[in-house]
């Protein structure tokens, strides 16, 4: 069969590029995915206790943008959610991004002004110019031992790098407050899909011109599907054939386990920041999705190298490596690459679905 557009990979990119081309345009898309399922990393379902879990990892909807909002809207109900985030040292629990409740408890203080928070950061703080990474990005705001004690060691256990080896966007994404709000953003949508990813996922690419193939690499089939156009979502080394090498990335293996009691922990998500403890983060599912049932799932994330590539790793060397191919992609034609791995960034969803709906209207504006 004959199809205006493959696209490869039916995450938030693939899925929202088909759904836009389909219904808009009235083009034939073929979507080719390797995995099982769809929705990417979004993907989650029910467990056998009846909670509905993330399979890699809390995915947390926040945008500014009511175009993304709006548009995802047309999919799915919402609930509105705001996602608080604590981080344990020791036995201790502290409110991240760091804040004037984490400073006050943490070093038995009671400031009470946004005033008394930024001179008390003013204290702390080592100036460091230029800021050239992670390390010096958080030093620079709030000095090193606030640094050490939230950042240093989870983030060598995320990435398996120092903060100092990372480029200063990795930290630099969590900001430092001077008030007491504990929501871990602040954006003006902040809400879950109250059927879930996955169901979201589905209404977005059931329609005629739409068909999608699992469990199938897109190499697998070129030589048996025409097609005029791709849309390419994957790994970018992946489609040149690793010919500058393959791009670093960090992965994460899962443990789960489910308990008979109404809650496991005070929060959905708390940060392990202590190096001693092997894994980075523990996420209790069911307040996530707001669930009223009688027992709780829970996963454990464990960071490491191998497995499916979730985290691009920031480094200069890095960058340098991934331009090699970029400058492979601008020699291409009727190809366009789009999304995390594709474009080797970290992208929060509602920035692959805005970049998605721009692309979309460089396709438009081509017709």
């Amino acid at each position: 069969m004959k199809y205006d557009f493959l696209i490869v990979g039916a995450g938030f990119a693939g899925s929202v590029m088909a759904e836009r081309i389909a219904s808009q345009l009235n083009k034939k898309v073929l979507i080719v995915e390797k995995r099982n399922h769809i929705a990417g990393n979004a993907y989650d379902e029910y467990d056998e206790h009846g909670i509905l879990v993330h399979r890699y990892g809390p995915h947390i909807f926040h945008t500014n943008s009511k175009e993304v909002f709006d548009y995802l809207s047309q999919f799915t109900e919402w609930i509105p959610y705001e996602h608080k985030v604590l981080a344990k040292i020791g036995n201790n629990l502290y409110p991240i991004p760091i804040n004037r409740i984490t400073i006050n408890k943490l070093y038995n203080l009671n400031l009470t002004t946004d005033k008394e928070v930024e001179e008390f950061y003013e204290k702390v703080r080592e100036r460091r110019y230029p800021i050239t990474n992670s390390e010096d990005i958080i030093v620079n705001q709030v000095g090193y031992d606030l640094f050490e004690k939230f950042f240093k060691h989870y983030t060598k256990k995320q990435w398996n790098l120092e903060a100092k080896e990372l480029s200063p966007s990795v930290c630099g994404r969590i900001p430092v407050r001077t008030n007491d709000d504990c929501r871990y953003f602040t954006d003006k949508y902040q809400f879950m899909p109250k059927d879930g990813y996955t169901k979201m996922f589905e209404r977005m690419l059931n329609q005629k011109n739409i068909e999608v193939v699992l469990n199938t690499d897109y190499k697998s089939i070129l030589d048996s599907v025409k097609f005029d156009k791709m849309i390419y979502t994957g790994p970018i080394d992946y489609f040149f054939d690793y010919k500058y090498g393959k791009l670093p990335y960090r992965s994460i293996r899962f443990e789960y386990k489910n308990y008979k009691i109404d809650s496991y922990q005070e929060a959905s998500h708390i940060n392990f920041v202590d190096k001693g403890v092997p894994y980075t983060r523990i996420t209790e599912h069911k307040k996530l999705s707001v669930q009223q049932v009688d027992s709780t799932s829970i996963s454990i994330e464990y960071p490491q190298g191998n497995g499916e590539p979730f985290y691009p790793i920031p480094t200069e060397e890095n960058r340098h490596q991934y331009l090699l191919y970029k400058n492979e992609v601008d020699k291409l034609n009727n190809i366009i690459f789009c999304g995390r791995l594709a474009e080797y960034q970290y992208y929060n969803m509602d920035q692959v679905v805005a970049n998605t709906l721009r692309l979309y209207g460089i396709i438009l504006n081509e017709k």
